[in-house]
């Protein structure tokens, strides 16, 4: 049995165990270590299985999850949200679907802190759901809201999807966050439109809110102070290269806890944050050993090249390859989380991307915003599937119903970014 053969077998058992609900890691990380052995020997997949967690888990650049998660962690705990969506919500007041723009804007901002859609959704959902009910939002639509404005985390820099995709293909953690922050502020103002679209030819959906005066307003602005603080650190730090964006995630985590500290974390706060950092972090480290070892079996197998080598030798444009890989990414994210379905592919798809003349940063921004679609998509929808956990009194199909139009917006903000590369590399210019 030839190597590619055997490399084909993997992919389809990796599937199927996927779909029997074996967990994504362990997954990989089987079909990884046997599909090795059996291409090269089992001595050889014996030496991997002990190689690998050093590799991985030694690795400088990985040390920026953590990191990331902690403060987005800190954040979470210090009050942040709280003040971020009061002071969104009082500038966008007097304004139809004020709090729907107001969930936006401070979904998309908390998420350039906590580096994760769920963690955004899950968060502010606590904070800005019971407002956007009380004043009068269909309670679907609400969900809808929060749900797709959680998924701005996943390309708003620093992502931690954008960090794996950088690692995973050794790309420039620095260029990748570069390239998200315009793809992500697009995706911030065409969710707000869409707020503003569905509330005027739909009024039912929501309420006008309640007019602010302008110094009100501008008073208001100081409950961003904290998240845009740390943000221009991060980026501007690893921007002007004052530091790589490891030390930028070490300097955002101490602000985050220095502010927590003076609202009043002590160290039962201290220690609860640090506990859950360390059970997330240890999910995707997981994956990305399973990912490392799955890269190894790919590699040996040869199947990727093959792969790049059979599309070459099609009829068909680049651009048509790149359409497919993009509805495959869009089916899997039906039914996988995010970040795992990245680290599956990329082994495979990279080399693709790369033998067709792609730039490999963009490609990267379009494969997470294709990813991100599956957050809010049926029937997998992890976005919606927190925000249900949390509002267990909305029913599941009016929280799709209420996604649906921001389904919509995500897929005209892919065909703008796959037209139109350069919104996505002018900042690297």
């Amino acid at each position: 049995m030839s190597p590619e053969i055997i490399g084909a077998i993997g992919l389809i058992v990796m599937i199927l165990l996927v779909v029997l609900r074996v967990p994504v890691a362990l997954a990989m990380l089987g079909v990884g270590l046997v599909g090795f052995g059996a291409v090269t020997a089992p001595s050889g997949a014996l030496q991997m299985l002990k190689d690998i967690p050093v590799d991985v888990l030694a690795k400088y650049d990985f040390s920026a999850i953590p990191l990331f998660i902690l403060m987005g962690v800190f954040a979470t705990h210090s009050g942040m949200a709280g003040k971020l969506f009061e002071a969104t919500r009082t500038i966008f007041g007097g304004v139809r679907g004020s709090l729907g723009i107001a969930g936006i804007g401070s979904s998309g901002i908390f998420a350039s802190i906590s580096g994760s859609s769920l963690a955004t959704a899950s968060t502010m959902t606590k904070v800005a759901l019971p407002q956007m009910e009380k004043y009068g939002y269909q309670p679907g639509f609400a969900c809808g809201v929060l749900a797709a404005g959680g998924t701005l985390g996943i390309m708003i820099p620093p992502s931690i999807a954008l960090l794996v995709y950088a690692i995973l293909t050794q790309q420039s953690v620095g260029d990748m966050f570069i390239a998200g922050f315009l793809p992500g502020m697009l995706g911030m103002v065409m969710y707000s439109i869409t707020v503003m679209i569905m509330v005027r030819w739909k009024p039912h959906l929501a309420r006008r809110g309640e007019s602010t005066p302008w110094k009100e307003k501008l008073v208001s602005l100081t409950g961003l102070i904290p998240f845009s603080f740390i943000f221009i650190v991060i980026i501007a730090g690893i921007f002007f290269g004052l530091f790589t964006p490891t030390e930028g995630a070490a300097v955002g985590a101490f602000v985050s806890w220095a502010y927590a500290f003076a609202k009043g974390m002590r160290m039962k706060g201290l220690k609860q944050s640090l506990i859950e950092t360390l059970a997330l972090s240890a999910v995707v480290f997981f994956m990305l050993l399973g990912a490392e070892a799955l890269g190894y079996f790919i590699s040996v197998s040869r199947l990727s090249y093959s792969l790049a080598t059979w599309i070459g030798t099609l009829a068909v444009s680049p651009m048509v390859v790149l359409i497919c890989i993009l509805i495959m990414y869009f089916l899997l994210g039906l039914f996988m989380d995010a970040l795992a379905m990245l680290v599956i592919t990329i082994p495979v798809v990279y080399p693709i991307i790369v033998a067709l003349g792609f730039d490999p940063v963009w490609f990267g921004i379009i494969a997470v915003l294709t990813v991100e679609l599956g957050l809010i998509t049926p029937p997998m929808g992890m976005n919606i599937f927190v925000i249900k956990a949390m509002a267990p009194h909305i029913k599941l199909s009016d929280m799709f119903r209420g996604v649906a139009p921001f389904i919509v917006s995500d897929v005209i903000r892919l065909v703008i970014l796959v037209a139109f590369p350069a919104i996505s590399l002018v900042l690297l210019a």
